[in-house]
């Protein structure tokens, strides 16, 4: 069974590259630039194939031997729609790492579509999602008549660029939450609360703010539960920045204000060094609240994001290949159980 990833050179695609060749794969290396795969293709003794994503007939014929491709070129908003129309026409089964909302919905969208192609779309296969999808449905199982879900993550170690790039499309724009099964928009910060991530984390209490992340999305999808907050751990100064932010929103959406940005953040480092993520874990926590006023929480601890987010591709990529998954719209905890993230290594603890 054949694997094309796309977008191969990324930070995080070079590490998806790796964890893949150690796992004894031999993918198809693909993206945009053709200099930059050729030298990780040989460092690797891989295929490559150089193809622009908005090369309809050359994705295509990319994608034809393949029956799976795992993308991991972002902003996902930008080639979602390039890839999932090249998966369709050749009925290639679709992975990525996106975190971003309006993703998650686009391809929720396409469901029918996949179903009729015979094919799985499986976007998320990272972190955050897959430790908080897989702790949503957990909570789920422990409540099933749960009404509203809250969601946290810490994450050390840093940012890559590429996550900081997409982030830069968000400047000024609002935050997002699920009300009564809707998407409907928040002011930036709309919310923050306390949360123990537990011992390791170096704390008894971090401040968490609300965002705009995957779950949104992919924890409706997952568990039916139609009111739903994310949130992250960031310093109480950013909390304040980000909550003036609100009036000034429309110079934070300008484009000349997001290309300086986006320059500064170009010309930094590609990711966190290999010492810095074997130094480093991420946390997650969850809560689930019924109309009665039950609870039901629990919390989780696993590898440094990115390394995580190369593990989980990988072995999400494999068992897609093994023909094992549903075709349609899937999440990881629809595709793989509510214990997934467990089998990956991480650890996780009940608080009620």
């Amino acid at each position: 069974m054949s694997l094309v990833i796309y977008g191969a050179y990324g930070y995080t695609g070079k590490l998806i590259v790796a964890e893949a060749v150690r796992q004894g794969m031999k993918p198809m290396l693909a993206g945009r630039n053709a200099d930059k795969l050729r030298a990780l293709a040989e460092q690797f003794d891989l295929p490559w194939q150089a193809c622009d994503i908005d090369d309809t007939d050359g994705l295509q014929k990319l994608l034809l031997p393949a029956d799976a491709v795992l993308h991991c070129a972002g902003p996902f908003h930008r080639t979602v729609d390039a890839m999932l129309g090249a998966c369709l026409a050749t009925k290639t089964h679709y992975l990525d790492i996106t975190g971003e909302i309006a993703v998650f919905e686009r391809l929720a969208a396409a469901n029918g579509e996949a179903q009729r192609a015979g094919i799985t779309l499986l976007p998320g296969v990272g972190f955050d999602v897959v430790p908080t999808d897989c702790l949503a449905a957990h909570l789920k199982e422990k409540l099933p008549d749960a009404s509203d879900l809250k969601l946290a993550f810490m994450g050390g170690g840093g940012m890559s660029r590429g996550t900081l790039l997409t982030m830069i499309d968000g400047l000024g724009e609002p935050g997002a939450m699920r009300e009564n099964g809707r998407i409907v928009p928040v002011p930036p910060a709309f919310d923050v609360i306390d949360v123990d991530f537990g011992s390791e984390s170096g704390r008894p209490s971090w401040s968490c703010m609300s965002i705009p992340w995957g779950d949104v999305s992919t924890a409706f999808h997952s568990t039916g539960i139609p009111n739903i907050l994310t949130y992250t751990a960031v310093p109480p100064s950013s909390i304040r920045k980000l909550k003036r932010s609100r009036w000034f929103g429309w110079l934070l959406r300008r484009e000349f204000i997001r290309n300086l940005a986006r320059k500064r953040i170009k010309a930094g480092k590609s990711g966190p060094s290999d010492d810095t993520r074997a130094g480093s874990q991420t946390f997650v926590w969850g809560e689930a609240r019924n109309a009665g006023g039950q609870v039901a929480s629990a919390r989780l601890v696993g590898d440094n994001g990115y390394s995580l987010t190369a593990t989980a591709a990988v072995e999400s990529a494999r068992r897609m290949l093994t023909g094992t998954v549903s075709a349609g719209f899937q999440t990881p905890s629809r595709a793989f159980g509510a214990d997934y993230i467990l089998e990956l290594g991480a650890k996780r603890e009940d608080l009620d």
